[in-house]
């Protein structure tokens, strides 16, 4: 199975529609919601590329097999996931 993730965002200030977070860092307007906005969210898609990268804290389930399963009147407990 592959799994395929892309971490995109387009978005502009209305104030200061050339700042761009990659690339110019913190904002030079600290009292611009805006510009701290387009921070936040590239530290935020920052931190989830990272972790999808490394694969750190993804679960990962498999399915039960149909033989596996086990009858409702069984006494037997189904195996934990």
């Amino acid at each position: 199975m592959s799994l395929k993730i892309r971490f995109r965002f387009d978005g502009r200030c209305s104030v200061h529609p050339r700042y761009n977070p990659e690339t110019d860092g913190q904002p030079q307007h600290k009292n611009c919601d805006g510009c701290e906005s387009l921070y936040v969210i590239s530290l935020y898609t920052d931190i989830a590329r990272m972790k999808a990268e490394t694969g750190a804290g993804l679960i990962i389930r498999h399915a039960v097999e149909r033989g596996e399963e086990c009858e409702p009147n069984s006494t037997e407990r189904p195996p934990a996931l």
